[in-house]
């Protein structure tokens, strides 16, 4: 008997302790529930304001590099112009290939040239004029920031789509 009181005792405090140290739910839910009322006073008191799609992004800086790049495939010789829009730099032939079905399924005409150094650059417009490039970087940057879409693509693709850049051909 002398054995078991203590072991008894012991339960009993581990018992309360653990019952009474658990957080309330409901007090949680109450202070929870007043600051998403107290939001949405605020959000209904301020007035109302139209603000433009292109305003509310962030301004888009070109980034423009110069290589000298091959198509990796001969159908594509004639579609890379002296200024490409990137959205991947990849080292490896399987993965850019694989990034390039994927984008085309999405629509656009990928290309595929290799630098220098062996890297895959991922094309998905080229243009003669850098202008047009630009528009075009901005046209895709735009597109998928204002959505919401870039943290989709770039779990999905892999590929932050706030790092395009252009590239300009060297020959």
């Amino acid at each position: 008997m002398k054995r078991l009181f203590p072991l008894g005792l012991t339960f009993i405090v581990m018992l309360a302790l653990t019952t009474s140290c658990k957080p309330k739910q409901s007090a949680y839910k109450q202070v929870y529930e007043a600051a998403k009322e107290k939001e949405m006073q605020e959000a209904a008191s301020q007035p109302t304001t139209v603000v433009k799609e292109a305003a509310s992004l962030p301004p888009v800086e070109v980034s423009v590099r110069k290589e000298k790049v091959e198509p990796v495939y001969a159908s594509d010789a004639s579609n890379l112009k002296k200024y490409s829009v990137v959205i991947a730099s990849l080292s490896v032939k399987l993965n850019a290939e694989s990034l390039k079905s994927r984008m085309e399924a999405e629509g656009y005409p990928v290309i595929l040239a290799q630098n220098e150094q062996g890297m895959y650059r991922v094309i998905v417009a080229s243009y003669d004029d850098k202008e047009s490039a630009v528009a075009k970087r901005d046209e895709i940057y735009r597109k998928y920031s204002a959505k919401g879409d870039s943290e989709y693509l770039r779990k999905t693709y892999g590929i932050p789509f706030n790092d395009l850049w252009i590239l300009e051909r060297q020959y």
